[in-house]
């Protein structure tokens, strides 16, 4: 099975994050990796992966990290594939320095930012997906019919005063 997405985390205590993306991924069968690797920790072989992995299935990366959250930003370096930062929630600052530091890339290093936490999880999926059906009229096409779902929950809510 080929996997266009590679997930990357900062560390394993980051995957209770991600589940939302993995379920949606599957739901999508859109196949993708996990990797743990660190910006700081295993610089070395972050940029092995990275340089390999765009030579090989992969079409888009989701970079989960938090605290100085320099993870997405260091693939961006490496590649000119489209990365997604996942901000991961901190205890100490509530996610807003992984925000900061995911969000405030230098010109020439674009990284798509997601919501801190599991809502930005979800949306890094969703994004990767949409990015992904720009060439692939299944995935559009399943896209289009998740949306219509989701704004028909919209409308079925009935308010009583």
């Amino acid at each position: 099975m080929k996997r266009p997405v590679s997930i990357v985390l900062g560390s394993k205590t980051d995957l209770k994050t991600i589940r939302e993306a993995i379920k949606l991924l599957r739901e999508f069968n859109v196949g993708f990796e996990i990797k743990i690797l660190s910006a700081h920790r295993t610089p070395k072989e972050l940029a092995a992966y990275v340089e390999t992995a765009s030579l090989k299935d992969t079409k888009v990366f989701i970079a989960a990290a938090g605290g100085a959250a320099a993870l997405a930003g260091v693939i961006a370096s490496h590649t000119t594939l489209p990365v997604i930062g996942i901000p991961i929630e901190t205890k100490s600052l509530k996610g807003l320095d992984s925000l900061l530091s995911t969000v405030q890339m230098p010109a020439g290093v674009p990284v798509a930012s997601m919501a801190i936490g599991k809502p930005g999880a979800k949306n890094a999926a969703l994004f990767a997906l949409e990015i992904l059906g720009l060439t692939d009229k299944k995935i559009s096409q399943k896209l289009s019919a998740l949306k219509k779902r989701t704004a028909a929950k919209i409308k079925s809510i009935k308010i009583k005063l």
